[in-house]
């Protein structure tokens, strides 16, 4: 809209152009509308169901829901774990460093979590040093409970696949221990190229959903924290410094 009352200040007469939208309908308030192919392939292939392979972005319900307890007996059944592979699936895809089931439409308290060697080394040597960024097997764990080990609070940037290309600085506990259940044992399967590394305590689970326990540190424990909020409908812009809230592309937008 301010480009077109340039051109018109400019030229003295108005130019037609493509149509702008206005803020109201920027802020999501107009009238939603699909492209024909899009609306051929939902009216042919139906809507998408959940587990989706992308991750439902911030204005989801599902995403401010308190997810529900999974029930004994579906520990280790086909859907917990066709859940639990689409959540490894995501992680990867992403690339994320956590991943929770509400963000992939299931209102389940199940996430998944992972930090490679490689993605670990793109942190700059400072970072990985003060906020103790060290790599970790892929995890899964099913009604997680946190307990809080070290309450100081440390503040540092986070992202979210349900904001994308937003970022923030956020507080979270330096040290937690969380407890739950793996749904998939020997099937999960680590990163590949993973180079084996000492790990906090974890015990190894069948595919029956039997204990885990995992006590984190630093980044690790960080990610915890910030899966854990999916699962009770919080999410990091609800603790940020709101002062840091950023979109990580102004640099570009403004070029």
């Amino acid at each position: 809209m301010a480009a077109a009352a340039a051109r018109r200040w400019l030229t003295g007469r108005a130019r037609p152009g493509p149509p702008v939208r206005g803020c109201g309908e920027a802020a999501g308030w107009g009238k939603r509308e699909r492209s024909y192919w899009r609306a051929l392939r939902r009216r042919v292939l139906g809507p998408p169901v959940p587990p989706f392979a992308a991750p439902c972005q911030v204005g989801a319900p599902v995403l401010r829901t308190t997810a529900a307890t999974v029930t004994p007996e579906r520990l280790g059944g086909p859907e917990l774990r066709e859940l639990a592979a689409a959540l490894a699936a995501g992680l990867r895809r992403g690339p994320c460093l956590g991943l929770s089931a509400p963000q992939l439409g299931v209102p389940l308290r199940v996430f998944a979590a992972e930090l490679s060697p490689a993605r670990c080394r793109q942190y700059p040597p400072a970072l990985r040093r003060a906020h103790r960024i060290e790599p970790f097997p892929l995890r899964l764990l099913v009604n997680p409970a946190l307990r809080i080990l070290d309450a100081r609070l440390v503040t540092a940037p986070e992202g979210c696949a349900s904001l994308q290309g937003f970022s923030a600085y956020v507080p979270r506990h330096w040290a937690v221990h969380v407890s739950g259940t793996d749904p998939t044992g020997p099937a999960c399967t680590p990163y590949p190229g993973w180079d084996p590394v000492p790990a906090p305590p974890l015990s190894r689970v069948d595919e029956h959903g039997e204990p885990v326990s995992w006590e984190a540190t630093g980044w690790a424990a960080r990610i915890i924290q910030h899966e854990m909020d999916h699962l009770d409908g919080i999410l990091y812009i609800d603790r940020m410094d709101a002062r840091t809230f950023t979109n990580v592309g102004w640099m570009e937008l403004l070029d």
